[in-house]
């Protein structure tokens, strides 16, 4: 598999909304759930989702904060991303990451009681897109 540059992989994702978020579930296994990538981010090694501060995954990843983000685009465009996850709390933070939209939600937008993001700091991602694929390392 070749290199990759990073801006490669961030117009790869650009579109991108959803993916399979992998941790630990603490029990020898793993544990997946859909997130939403809020469309339109310029991916630069970092990204972000919102969560309430009392799921599992926050709790999974305070234990374990290797993660796996699992993107499927069209086109067959797949995309896997591995880094370390952390839970950031800081209001300031949540109010300059918030979209409209998100209060679907959360409610109470920004100010809703638990919200919290999670932030997943890239390692290694690899891609696949028909005939191309390329991975990037930190």
């Amino acid at each position: 598999m070749k290199n990759a540059s990073l801006t490669t992989i961030a117009e790869k994702m650009k579109n991108l909304d959803f993916c399979m978020m992998v941790t630990d579930d603490g029990q020898n296994g793993s544990h997946s759930r859909p997130m939403s990538n809020n469309r339109e981010v310029e991916f630069d090694g970092t990204s972000w989702f919102f969560s309430y501060d009392n799921t599992p995954k926050v709790e999974q990843i305070t234990n374990e904060p290797k993660v796996s983000l699992i993107y499927q685009g069209e086109d067959m465009l797949f995309i896997d991303c591995n880094g370390s996850a952390s839970i950031i709390r800081e209001k300031d933070m949540i109010k300059e990451k918030w979209i409209k939209g998100l209060e679907r939600w959360f409610p109470e937008g920004p100010e809703t009681p638990n919200i919290c993001l999670i932030k997943v700091e890239a390692d290694r991602v690899q891609f696949w897109h028909k005939e191309e694929e390329g991975t990037y390392t930190k």
